[in-house]
């Protein structure tokens, strides 16, 4: 082997081994951003029925009007708005349960 057939060798061995290292990390950061998006979803879900069931207390008779409640209704409302800016990253997997609904036969 010549000298040149040797560097590119070498060159071809790095570059492979770099792609196989950014292969492995793109994966790992994309189950991160997975499991973010799963927990995301769980809180967008309990913030939103957190907020429904408060409604339905605030608006019971004994509690009708209670500035305390309202206060915190309200905070749960905008708590819960504010919850849907990050829409996007939870609908990543939305998407995927709807999926697995629609498909449950279906191997992985």
């Amino acid at each position: 082997m010549s000298k040149f057939e040797i560097i590119l060798s070498a060159i071809l061995l790095l570059s492979v081994a770099i792609n196989i290292g950014l292969f492995v990390y793109a994966k790992a950061v994309a189950m991160r951003l997975l499991s973010i998006a799963d927990e995301l979803f769980d809180l967008q879900h309990m913030t939103d029925s957190f907020a429904k069931h408060l409604n339905e207390v605030y608006e019971l008779e004994t509690f009708y009007g209670d500035q305390t409640l309202r206060s915190l209704l309200e905070h749960a409302v905008s708590f819960n708005e504010h919850l849907e800016t990050f829409e996007h990253i939870y609908n990543l997997i939305e998407e995927e349960i709807e999926q697995e609904q629609t498909d449950p036969d279906e191997p992985e």
